[in-house]
């Protein structure tokens, strides 16, 4: 077999690996939280440590891989990725599982930001789009059986499980790396922006600490007011770097561009909405509905089959319709979609959210494709890798600051609405917040074992109820901040700013599959 076959091989291995951890964690975490006894904030870290990693990186590897070669960088990236498996799969503490997820995000940066490069350097013409075509369809099928397969092997063997099965997918995709894909790099690639990169990964992991320790604390807490600081301090550096730099990671006059701006607005309320809300719909489905892992990702095929049934669709139209036709929709449908999932109480069933996991996927699979295509459409050829990167990044900032925004929003209407529930009877008034605490860590089975019998109907009841509303609220703001996110890309998405027939678009089309990441 031809080399360029192998580089797709192995290219299909990584990414494949890379998106299938983005969405099998999801539907295992209510049983890490059981097995580490994790609280609440350690399943938010053990997502946002991902993302944070991904968002931090994905410029700068970018930039190394083209100085030091593509399958170099990809071949180290493969390496991180499958030894932080081996160590998420073998943690014993949450700090070890959170410590493993970010060390696991590394190598996840690097593979994502020279999967393209590696295919574009080794196909050309029309195998270019058929290779491209494969790696779209790769991703897609990632993201749609991630929920059952990480359901099957939490539920039929471990949840350790969704981790150690990348070992034997990365070692073979090292060795056919190794032994079968060309070396390239770029003749004149600029230097990685060190200082960039420092004052970048400083605000943003400032800014979502400040957001997951607001749910323990309180908004006005003294560490919370100082992070936000350190954030606000360390966006006002970044721009300065950036913009006295001479090899940016962010070229800052992009965003003088309206098209770029609503790219990357449509990518950050995307990911801060519907895949951030992810995290909260599966716990509800386990822990308040008492679905397995499994039945739990059997029942999320509803939302990643809408994507499905649209992305192929929405990939073939983006050449043909205007993109603010399709990103400015899609986003309104997945936004409808969440706004759907409300109305829930302490009796809803599962049912309930199946019309709106149909809209928000058929949304979600609209935008995908056209948003690929938008970020690098604005560009000349020779800053896409950069556009589409900055693009990424905004996806994976909009999931890591969401999980921890909506955490905080989620954990506090759970902590006042179960107390105001619980005064009603004098024995459980007192403990409103423990009991509120120990729901949102997982642990009302305990919390019910040590309350007395004629109360635990009562106290089950108001759990439910509670924790529905508390839900219900996060959706509402999820819908709502989609919707805003659509109105700003129909405006901001001009037609006349981008450009004609440009090499970016064939590789910004083969982004589409992973929207999802």
């Amino acid at each position: 077999m031809d080399k360029k076959w192998w580089t797709l091989l192995a290219v299909c291995l990584g990414t494949f690996m890379l998106l299938l951890d983005i969405t099998i964690v999801n539907v295992a975490l209510p049983a890490i939280q059981k097995e580490l006894h994790a609280t609440f904030s350690d399943l938010q870290w053990v997502v946002d440590a991902y993302a944070l990693s991904l968002a931090s990186l994905l410029l700068t590897s970018g930039s190394l891989a083209d100085l030091y070669g593509r399958r170099t960088l990809f071949t180290v990236g493969l390496g991180i990725f499958t030894a932080g498996s081996a160590l998420c799969g073998g943690a014993e503490s949450p700090l070890m599982l959170i410590t493993s997820r970010a060390f696991q995000g590394i190598g996840g940066a690097i593979m994502f930001a020279t999967s393209l490069a590696l295919l574009a350097s080794a196909f050309q013409g029309r195998e270019r789009g058929v290779a491209f075509g494969v790696w779209g369809a790769i991703t897609g099928i990632a993201v749609a059986v991630g929920p059952v397969l990480g359901g099957v092997l939490t539920t039929g063997l471990s949840w350790r499980w969704i981790f150690f099965v990348n070992i034997p997918i990365g070692v073979v995709a090292v060795v056919i790396t190794l032994t079968r894909v060309v070396e390239s790099r770029e003749p004149y690639a600029r230097r990685p922006d060190w200082g960039g990169f420092a004052v970048f990964t400083a605000a943003l992991v400032s800014l979502v600490y400040a957001l997951i320790r607001a749910q323990q604390t309180s908004w006005t807490d003294a560490g919370v007011l100082a992070c936000l600081a350190i954030a606000a301090a360390g966006v006002v550096a970044f721009v300065a770097v950036e913009h006295r730099g001479k090899e940016p990671m962010f070229d800052l006059s992009l965003f003088r561009k309206p098209a770029f701006v609503g790219a990357s607005v449509a990518a950050f309320s995307l990911s801060a909405t519907l895949f951030a809300l992810l995290l909260y719909i599966v716990i509800y489905l386990q822990d308040d509905l008492g679905f397995s892992a499994l039945g739990t990702g059997v029942r999320l095929l509803v939302l990643s089959g809408g994507i499905l049934a649209t992305s192929t669709l929405a990939g073939r139209a983006t050449a043909r319709v205007p993109l603010r036709w399709l990103i400015g929709p899609g986003l309104i449908l997945a936004g409808v979609g969440m706004v759907l999932m409300t109305g829930l109480e302490a009796t809803t069933r599962w049912t309930h959210l199946i019309p709106g996991f149909i809209v928000a996927g058929l949304g979600t699979g609209i935008v995908n494709p056209p948003l690929a295509s938008a970020a690098v459409g604005v560009v000349e050829p020779r800053r896409a890798g950069m556009a589409s990167g900055i693009n990424s990044t905004f996806r994976q900032v909009g999931i890591a600051t969401g999980i921890a925004a909506l955490g905080t929003i989620f954990s506090q209407h759970l902590d006042s609405t179960l107390a105001a529930g619980l005064r009603r009877v004098p024995a459980l008034a007192a403990h409103g917040h423990q009991i509120a605490v120990a729901v949102s860590n997982g642990a009302s089975g305990q919390v019910l074992a040590r309350v007395p019998a004629p109360l635990r109907g009562f106290l089950v009841h108001q759990v439910r109820a509670s924790f529905a509303s508390s839900l219900d609220l996060v959706l509402w703001i999820g819908g709502v901040a989609a919707l805003v996110g659509a109105i700003a890309a129909g405006v901001l998405l001009r037609q006349r700013d981008f450009a004609q027939g440009s090499a970016s678009h064939e590789r910004a089309s083969a982004m589409a599959g992973a929207g999802a990441g």
